[in-house]
């Protein structure tokens, strides 16, 4: 069963827009949480991939990070690349271009 705060990351998730990424740190805040992990953990937990697109969510660094499928990040890669978004050695191209923020809504 999932938690409050899982269902809460889950539908957050459903408002970034395709061909955009977003970070763990840009979604906590979003939640008004400072309980960054948890909503990792969220994100790796979510049972809707790709239909509730986990996958646009990155690193603060940059990097792509992790994805749990059976595919791992080799997915992920190939689900935002499909999307429009580049990656070039596991990191987001154009980065601050296309970063997503609920602040700037």
């Amino acid at each position: 069963m999932a938690t409050e705060l899982q269902k809460l990351v889950w539908e957050k998730l459903k408002e970034i827009p395709e061909g955009r990424v977003t970070t763990y740190k840009h979604l906590a805040d979003a939640l008004n949480t400072k309980a960054v992990r948890s909503v990792a953990s969220a994100v790796g937990k979510n049972p809707y991939a790709p239909n509730v697109p986990c996958h646009r969510v990155v690193l603060s660094s940059k990097k792509v990070g992790q994805y749990t499928h059976i595919l791992g990040v080799k997915r992920k890669i190939e689900l935002l690349q499909k999307e429009g978004v580049v990656i070039d050695n596991n990191l987001v191209v154009n980065f601050d271009k296309i970063i997503f923020s609920w602040d700037a809504q």
